[in-house]
């Protein structure tokens, strides 16, 4: 477990940013679904968060367009909720938006990426725990991609809870990219 989160934190090293002046712009960048509410009906801290980091990527001039992938299915649409709220709430062009409603995980998002929107340099916006295994996943696929993470939520529950899963998450990538299947 140790050496597969070693091996995942240094290849990614130093492709993360968390300062938008010193994020390289790209023509596209790629966010990374998650649910726009919480069980609760609140709003999700983590999906505000993202959007916010995708706004500011456009608004600073660091890409032109943007892909939103996430799952989609009967009464759930994380592609369209991301578009809504990144035109209606911060005021991005709608007609640079692509909804991909078919990344149904990091992996299917990463590799749709470059193999349906034909996209090969690109910065994935998720948090920053989020990031690594995404990068992770788009070196494998060759893509030149770097990470801006966005804020992360300080709540003890969920850090600790996003955290485990991650550490759990980055060996199973690493198992997957070892033993040539796909994670799908």
């Amino acid at each position: 477990m140790v050496l597969a989160n070693i091996w995942v934190f240094s290849v990614t090293n130093g492709r993360t940013y968390t300062k938008i002046s010193k994020v390289p712009p790209r023509e596209t960048a790629l966010v990374l679904g998650t649910s726009p509410k919480m069980r609760s009906g609140a709003g999700n801290p983590y999906f505000l968060k993202r959007m916010d980091a995708t706004a500011l990527l456009y608004h600073h001039g660091k890409v032109k367009k943007i892909i939103v992938s996430g799952e989609k299915s009967k009464g759930y649409d994380e592609p369209a909720a991301m578009k809504r709220f990144l035109v209606y709430e911060e005021g991005v062009p709608e007609n640079i938006i692509i909804e991909d409603p078919k990344g149904f995980n990091t992996h299917s998002s990463i590799t749709r990426c470059k193999e349906v929107y034909k996209v090969n340099d690109v910065i994935i916006v998720s948090q920053g725990f989020h990031n690594l295994r995404a990068l992770f996943f788009a070196r494998n696929n060759s893509l030149n991609a770097l990470g801006f993470d966005a804020q992360d939520v300080s709540r003890p529950e969920s850090y600790y809870r996003n955290q485990s899963r991650e550490v759990l998450a980055r060996v199973l990538a690493v198992v997957h990219y070892i033993l040539g299947i796909s994670p799908e």
